[in-house]
Protein backbone atom coordinates (compact mmCIF):
# COMPACT_ATOMS: atom_id res chain seq x y z
CA UNK A 1 0.00 0.00 0.00
CA UNK A 2 0.96 3.45 -1.15
CA UNK A 3 1.39 6.11 1.05
CA UNK A 4 -1.37 8.22 -0.49
CA UNK A 5 -4.10 4.69 -0.12
CA UNK A 6 -2.95 4.68 3.68
CA UNK A 7 -3.91 8.04 3.96
CA UNK A 8 -7.13 8.12 2.24
CA UNK A 9 -7.78 4.38 4.34
CA UNK A 10 -6.98 6.77 7.60
CA UNK A 11 -9.39 9.48 6.42
CA UNK A 12 -12.12 6.78 5.62
CA UNK A 13 -11.71 5.17 8.49
CA UNK A 14 -11.78 8.99 10.75
CA UNK A 15 -15.20 9.66 8.83
CA UNK A 16 -16.54 5.75 10.25
CA UNK A 17 -16.11 7.02 13.46
CA UNK A 18 -19.01 7.36 15.36
CA UNK A 19 -19.15 10.65 17.73
CA UNK A 20 -21.30 10.04 21.00
CA UNK A 21 -24.78 11.72 20.82
CA UNK A 22 -25.17 14.73 22.88
CA UNK A 23 -27.65 13.94 25.64
CA UNK A 24 -31.16 16.04 25.27
CA UNK A 25 -31.39 16.58 28.80
CA UNK A 26 -27.67 18.53 28.50
CA UNK A 27 -28.90 21.58 27.24
CA UNK A 28 -32.30 22.23 29.58
CA UNK A 29 -30.07 21.48 32.78
CA UNK A 30 -27.61 24.72 31.46
CA UNK A 31 -30.63 26.71 31.05
CA UNK A 32 -32.43 25.78 34.59
CA UNK A 33 -29.30 26.81 36.31
CA UNK A 34 -29.30 30.12 34.57
CA UNK A 35 -32.97 30.36 35.47
CA UNK A 36 -32.11 29.35 39.07
CA UNK A 37 -29.41 32.71 39.04
CA UNK A 38 -31.58 34.85 37.44
CA UNK A 39 -34.60 33.95 40.21
CA UNK A 40 -31.85 34.54 42.77
CA UNK A 41 -30.85 37.52 41.94
CA UNK A 42 -34.41 39.06 42.00
CA UNK A 43 -35.16 38.17 45.22
CA UNK A 44 -31.81 39.49 46.14
CA UNK A 45 -32.53 42.82 44.76
CA UNK A 46 -36.29 43.28 44.84
CA UNK A 47 -35.98 44.60 48.51
CA UNK A 48 -33.75 47.49 47.50
CA UNK A 49 -35.63 47.82 44.60
CA UNK A 50 -38.79 48.41 46.43
CA UNK A 51 -37.39 50.43 48.96
CA UNK A 52 -36.36 52.94 46.11
CA UNK A 53 -40.00 52.71 44.76
CA UNK A 54 -42.07 52.59 47.47
CA UNK A 55 -40.48 56.50 48.32
CA UNK A 56 -42.12 57.43 45.05
CA UNK A 57 -45.88 56.31 45.91
CA UNK A 58 -48.22 58.57 46.87
CA UNK A 59 -51.04 57.71 49.58
CA UNK A 60 -53.48 57.19 46.78
CA UNK A 61 -50.97 54.54 45.27
CA UNK A 62 -50.54 52.75 48.49
CA UNK A 63 -53.99 52.48 49.23
CA UNK A 64 -54.96 51.68 45.66
CA UNK A 65 -57.16 48.53 45.16
CA UNK A 66 -55.80 46.61 43.25
CA UNK A 67 -52.01 47.16 44.24
CA UNK A 68 -49.77 49.61 42.47
CA UNK A 69 -45.89 48.32 42.33
CA UNK A 70 -45.23 51.04 40.17
CA UNK A 71 -46.76 54.68 41.40
CA UNK A 72 -48.91 56.28 38.70
CA UNK A 73 -47.64 59.65 39.76
CA UNK A 74 -43.69 59.26 41.01
CA UNK A 75 -43.06 61.56 43.24
CA UNK A 76 -39.25 62.80 42.76
CA UNK A 77 -39.28 65.11 44.78
CA UNK A 78 -38.96 62.59 47.93
CA UNK A 79 -35.59 62.97 47.91
CA UNK A 80 -35.18 66.61 47.31
CA UNK A 81 -36.85 66.94 50.71
CA UNK A 82 -34.99 64.63 52.51
CA UNK A 83 -31.64 66.83 52.30
CA UNK A 84 -33.75 69.70 52.77
CA UNK A 85 -35.71 68.61 55.82
CA UNK A 86 -33.81 66.13 57.61
CA UNK A 87 -30.14 66.99 58.69
CA UNK A 88 -29.11 64.00 57.08
CA UNK A 89 -26.32 65.72 55.92
CA UNK A 90 -24.55 66.00 59.42
CA UNK A 91 -26.05 62.43 59.93
CA UNK A 92 -24.06 60.87 56.74
CA UNK A 93 -20.73 62.68 57.01
CA UNK A 94 -20.57 61.10 60.59
CA UNK A 95 -21.18 57.65 59.26
CA UNK A 96 -18.19 58.17 56.92
CA UNK A 97 -15.86 59.57 59.63
CA UNK A 98 -17.04 56.70 62.08
CA UNK A 99 -17.26 53.33 59.74
CA UNK A 100 -14.05 54.50 57.80
CA UNK A 101 -11.93 55.36 60.88
CA UNK A 102 -12.85 52.03 62.28
CA UNK A 103 -12.92 50.03 59.26
CA UNK A 104 -9.39 51.34 57.96
CA UNK A 105 -8.26 50.70 62.35
CA UNK A 106 -9.43 47.18 61.99
CA UNK A 107 -7.72 46.34 58.51
CA UNK A 108 -4.21 47.53 60.51
CA UNK A 109 -4.85 46.03 63.34
CA UNK A 110 -5.90 42.44 61.96
CA UNK A 111 -3.27 42.42 59.50
CA UNK A 112 -0.30 43.25 61.59
CA UNK A 113 -1.68 40.88 64.47
CA UNK A 114 -2.53 37.78 61.77
CA UNK A 115 1.05 37.90 60.00
CA UNK A 116 2.40 38.16 63.50
CA UNK A 117 0.68 34.85 64.79
CA UNK A 118 1.32 33.38 61.66
CA UNK A 119 4.85 33.73 60.97
CA UNK A 120 6.64 34.41 64.43
CA UNK A 121 7.61 31.98 67.13
CA UNK A 122 7.53 33.43 70.41
CA UNK A 123 6.26 32.57 74.04
CA UNK A 124 1.91 32.42 74.39
CA UNK A 125 1.86 32.25 70.39
CA UNK A 126 -0.58 29.63 70.62
CA UNK A 127 -2.62 30.72 74.09
CA UNK A 128 -3.47 34.02 72.19
CA UNK A 129 -4.56 32.26 69.06
CA UNK A 130 -7.13 30.32 71.28
CA UNK A 131 -8.10 33.73 73.25
CA UNK A 132 -8.42 34.67 69.74
CA UNK A 133 -11.14 31.91 68.54
CA UNK A 134 -12.77 31.74 71.71
CA UNK A 135 -13.49 35.31 71.56
CA UNK A 136 -15.59 35.19 69.05
CA UNK A 137 -18.14 32.99 70.69
CA UNK A 138 -18.85 36.35 72.52
CA UNK A 139 -21.08 38.96 71.25
CA UNK A 140 -20.54 42.74 71.64
CA UNK A 141 -23.78 43.20 73.82
CA UNK A 142 -22.18 41.49 76.25
CA UNK A 143 -19.79 43.82 76.74
CA UNK A 144 -21.48 47.34 76.22
CA UNK A 145 -22.07 48.08 80.28
CA UNK A 146 -18.35 47.73 81.01
CA UNK A 147 -17.18 49.52 78.12
CA UNK A 148 -19.58 52.31 78.46
CA UNK A 149 -18.55 53.17 82.17
CA UNK A 150 -15.03 52.48 81.18
CA UNK A 151 -15.52 55.67 78.51
CA UNK A 152 -17.63 57.07 80.79
CA UNK A 153 -14.53 57.35 84.07
CA UNK A 154 -11.33 57.75 81.94
CA UNK A 155 -9.26 60.33 83.91
CA UNK A 156 -8.71 63.90 82.79
CA UNK A 157 -10.77 63.40 80.25
CA UNK A 158 -14.50 65.28 79.52
CA UNK A 159 -14.08 67.04 82.71
CA UNK A 160 -12.91 63.91 84.74
CA UNK A 161 -10.73 64.31 87.49
CA UNK A 162 -7.92 62.61 88.29
CA UNK A 163 -10.31 59.92 89.83
CA UNK A 164 -12.60 59.89 86.76
CA UNK A 165 -14.93 61.97 88.14
CA UNK A 166 -17.04 64.69 87.45
CA UNK A 167 -17.80 64.87 83.70
CA UNK A 168 -19.04 62.85 81.00
CA UNK A 169 -15.00 61.08 79.71
CA UNK A 170 -14.90 60.70 76.26
CA UNK A 171 -19.13 60.15 76.29
CA UNK A 172 -20.13 62.26 73.36
CA UNK A 173 -16.99 62.07 71.52
CA UNK A 174 -15.94 60.26 68.16
CA UNK A 175 -13.41 58.08 70.17
CA UNK A 176 -16.37 56.59 71.72
CA UNK A 177 -17.94 55.76 68.75
CA UNK A 178 -14.08 54.16 67.24
CA UNK A 179 -12.17 52.88 69.85
CA UNK A 180 -14.71 49.77 71.23
CA UNK A 181 -14.26 48.85 67.35
CA UNK A 182 -10.58 48.72 66.42
CA UNK A 183 -9.61 45.66 66.93
CA UNK A 184 -11.99 42.47 65.45
CA UNK A 185 -11.04 39.28 66.34
CA UNK A 186 -12.47 38.00 63.32
CA UNK A 187 -10.27 39.99 61.30
CA UNK A 188 -6.73 38.89 63.08
CA UNK A 189 -8.47 35.46 62.46
CA UNK A 190 -9.12 35.84 58.96
CA UNK A 191 -5.71 37.38 58.70
CA UNK A 192 -3.55 34.61 59.67
CA UNK A 193 -5.20 31.70 58.10
CA UNK A 194 -4.32 33.41 54.75
CA UNK A 195 -0.91 34.45 55.81
CA UNK A 196 -0.06 30.81 56.87
CA UNK A 197 -0.86 29.70 53.23
CA UNK A 198 2.47 31.88 51.69
CA UNK A 199 5.02 30.29 51.40
CA UNK A 200 7.72 31.24 54.27
CA UNK A 201 10.54 30.89 51.13
CA UNK A 202 9.47 34.16 50.09
CA UNK A 203 10.41 36.37 53.33
CA UNK A 204 13.60 33.51 54.15
CA UNK A 205 14.57 34.86 50.23
CA UNK A 206 13.86 38.73 51.47
CA UNK A 207 15.58 38.35 54.49
CA UNK A 208 18.74 36.69 52.81
CA UNK A 209 18.64 40.24 50.22
CA UNK A 210 19.17 42.67 53.12
CA UNK A 211 15.23 43.49 53.69
CA UNK A 212 13.99 44.48 57.15
CA UNK A 213 11.37 42.84 58.69
CA UNK A 214 8.71 46.10 57.69
CA UNK A 215 9.47 46.31 54.58
CA UNK A 216 8.88 41.97 54.06
CA UNK A 217 5.36 42.30 55.52
CA UNK A 218 4.47 45.98 53.49
CA UNK A 219 6.16 45.62 49.89
CA UNK A 220 6.17 41.19 49.89
CA UNK A 221 3.29 39.67 52.50
CA UNK A 222 0.65 42.56 52.04
CA UNK A 223 -0.06 42.43 48.15
CA UNK A 224 -0.52 39.06 48.61
CA UNK A 225 -3.20 38.99 50.54
CA UNK A 226 -5.18 41.62 49.03
CA UNK A 227 -8.25 39.36 48.31
CA UNK A 228 -8.62 38.62 52.36
CA UNK A 229 -7.72 42.42 52.72
CA UNK A 230 -10.74 43.24 50.62
CA UNK A 231 -12.97 40.67 52.25
CA UNK A 232 -12.21 42.21 55.65
CA UNK A 233 -12.98 45.87 54.23
CA UNK A 234 -15.84 44.80 53.29
CA UNK A 235 -17.19 43.13 56.01
CA UNK A 236 -16.04 45.71 58.35
CA UNK A 237 -17.24 48.37 56.67
CA UNK A 238 -21.20 46.99 55.92
CA UNK A 239 -21.30 45.91 59.94
CA UNK A 240 -20.59 49.31 61.18
CA UNK A 241 -22.50 51.60 58.62
CA UNK A 242 -25.37 49.89 60.24
CA UNK A 243 -24.35 49.44 63.49
CA UNK A 244 -27.11 51.10 65.66
CA UNK A 245 -27.27 49.57 69.37
CA UNK A 246 -23.79 50.81 70.43
CA UNK A 247 -24.06 54.31 68.86
CA UNK A 248 -27.74 54.56 70.28
CA UNK A 249 -26.14 54.40 73.69
CA UNK A 250 -23.28 57.04 73.35
CA UNK A 251 -24.94 59.32 71.39
CA UNK A 252 -27.97 60.02 73.54
CA UNK A 253 -26.66 63.40 74.77
CA UNK A 254 -25.11 64.13 71.48
CA UNK A 255 -27.29 64.50 68.63
CA UNK A 256 -24.37 66.43 66.28
CA UNK A 257 -22.43 62.81 65.95
CA UNK A 258 -25.85 60.44 65.38
CA UNK A 259 -25.09 58.41 62.38
CA UNK A 260 -27.65 57.50 59.55
CA UNK A 261 -28.70 54.55 61.14
CA UNK A 262 -29.22 56.04 64.42
CA UNK A 263 -31.17 59.23 62.89
CA UNK A 264 -33.29 57.27 60.55
CA UNK A 265 -34.47 55.26 63.44
CA UNK A 266 -35.24 58.49 65.79
CA UNK A 267 -37.33 59.70 63.17
CA UNK A 268 -40.04 56.65 63.44
CA UNK A 269 -41.95 57.92 66.19
CA UNK A 270 -42.18 61.93 64.76
CA UNK A 271 -43.43 60.47 61.46
CA UNK A 272 -47.28 59.63 61.53
CA UNK A 273 -48.69 60.21 57.84
CA UNK A 274 -47.87 58.42 54.84
CA UNK A 275 -45.75 61.61 53.44
CA UNK A 276 -43.56 61.74 55.81
CA UNK A 277 -43.27 57.82 55.94
CA UNK A 278 -42.44 57.97 52.32
CA UNK A 279 -39.82 60.77 53.40
CA UNK A 280 -38.25 58.53 56.07
CA UNK A 281 -38.40 55.62 53.04
CA UNK A 282 -36.21 57.97 51.01
CA UNK A 283 -33.57 58.12 53.64
CA UNK A 284 -33.56 54.67 53.86
CA UNK A 285 -32.82 54.07 50.30
CA UNK A 286 -30.41 57.39 50.34
CA UNK A 287 -28.32 55.28 53.56
CA UNK A 288 -27.39 52.05 51.40
CA UNK A 289 -25.93 53.66 48.59
CA UNK A 290 -22.32 54.23 49.99
CA UNK A 291 -22.49 50.15 50.66
CA UNK A 292 -23.89 49.19 47.35
CA UNK A 293 -20.87 51.54 46.33
CA UNK A 294 -17.88 50.59 48.10
CA UNK A 295 -19.17 46.58 47.12
CA UNK A 296 -18.55 47.33 43.62
CA UNK A 297 -15.24 48.48 44.09
CA UNK A 298 -13.94 45.55 46.29
CA UNK A 299 -16.36 43.07 44.46
CA UNK A 300 -13.58 41.72 41.99
CA UNK A 301 -10.95 41.08 44.85
CA UNK A 302 -13.71 40.04 47.03
CA UNK A 303 -15.00 37.32 44.54
CA UNK A 304 -11.14 36.64 43.74
CA UNK A 305 -10.72 35.75 48.07
CA UNK A 306 -13.86 33.42 47.79
CA UNK A 307 -12.53 31.42 44.83
CA UNK A 308 -8.89 31.30 46.52
CA UNK A 309 -10.75 30.07 49.68
CA UNK A 310 -12.48 27.13 48.21
CA UNK A 311 -9.44 26.23 45.96
CA UNK A 312 -7.17 26.07 49.02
Amino acid sequence: MTIAEGQRAGAAAQARVVRPRRHPLRGLGGALKYVALALGALVTVLPFADMFVGALRSPADVFANPPRYFPSDPQWGVYARVFRELPIGTWLLNSVVVTATITGCQVATSTMAGYALARYRFAGRASIFRMVVGAQMFPFFLFIIPIFFILRFVPLMGGNDMAGQGGAGLLGTYAALVLPFVVTWYGVFLMRQFFLTIPEDLAEAARLDGASEWAIFRRIMLPLVKPAIATLTLFSFVYHWNEFIWTMTVTRTAPDLQTLPVGIYLLQGAFEDLDQKSLQQAALAISILPVVVVFALLQRLFVSADIATGVK
